[in-house]
C-alpha cells in the first residue's frame, strides 16, 4: 500500500495522524504492518521507493519543474532477461521462427505491464538485447564464428535473410519481415 501526502513543514501532524489511524483500522481487521518493509520516504530529500515492479521518485523536468518518475526496476528487467536466455538455450538449434514465436508473448506481457510511467529508455535496452540475441542465433545457425558488431556480419545476416523489423517503438514484439519479398525502394 503507498500513501502519498503532500508532506509541506506545517502538515507534519498529518503523517503521524495517517500512521497513527492506519495501524487502528489494520488492527480492527486483524492485519499487521510489516515493519521491516514500511517506510517513511521523503521525495524531496532524493529518496525513492519502489512499488509493483516500479522504482518511484522525484526529478527536475526539462522546464525546471519537480514531477514524479517511475520507471521499472532493474531488477524485473534482469529477471525478463533470464527468462528470455532460457528461451534461447533451449532453442538453440530451433528455426528462428519458432524462437520468435516462443519469446514475443513473454516481451508483450512484459511490455503491457509496464508500458505506463517512464518506460522508454527501459525498452530501448530490452530491444537492443532481443536484437543481439536473435542475431547471434541467426550466426549460429548460419555457420558464422565472429561477429563485427551491429553494422557488420551481424547485420549482413539480419537484413541479407530479413529477420527483424526494426522500429522507433517497440511494443514487445520481435517481428519477421523477409526484404526480399518486399519491392526494393530505396527511401526505406
Amino acid at each position: 500500500m503507498v500513501i502519498l501526502i503532500d508532506a509541506e513543514r506545517r502538515s507534519d501532524w498529518l503523517v503521524k495522524a495517517i500512521n497513527k489511524r492506519l495501524r487502528e483500522e489494520f488492527a480492527k481487521l486483524r492485519v499487521e504492518i510489516n515493519e521491516n518493509k514500511s517506510r517513511i520516504v521523503d521525495l524531496k530529500k532524493g529518496e525513492s521507493f519502489t512499488f509493483l515492479g516500479f522504482e518511484y521518485r522525484r526529478v527536475l523536468s526539462l522546464q525546471r519543474k519537480w514531477r514524479p518518475y517511475y520507471a521499472p526496476k532493474l531488477k524485473k528487467r534482469t529477471a525478463l532477461f533470464e527468462k528470455l536466455r532460457e528461451v534461447f538455450r533451449q532453442h538453440v538449434s530451433w528455426p528462428i521462427e519458432i524462437v520468435i514465436a516462443k519469446i514475443n508473448p513473454i516481451l508483450r506481457g512484459w511490455v503491457n505491464y509496464f508500458r505506463f510511467g517512464h518506460s522508454s529508455i527501459c525498452f530501448g535496452v530490452v530491444k537492443r538485447w532481443v536484437e543481439e540475441k536473435v542475431r547471434r542465433h541467426l550466426m549460429r545457425a548460419r555457420g558464422a564464428k565472429a561477429s563485427a558488431g551491429r553494422g557488420g556480419v551481424a547485420n549482413g545476416y539480419m537484413t541479407g535473410w530479413g529477420c527483424l523489423t526494426t522500429t522507433n517503438s517497440f511494443d514487445g514484439q520481435v517481428r519477421k519481415s523477409l526484404q526480399h519479398d518486399r519491392p526494393h525502394n530505396s527511401w526505406h
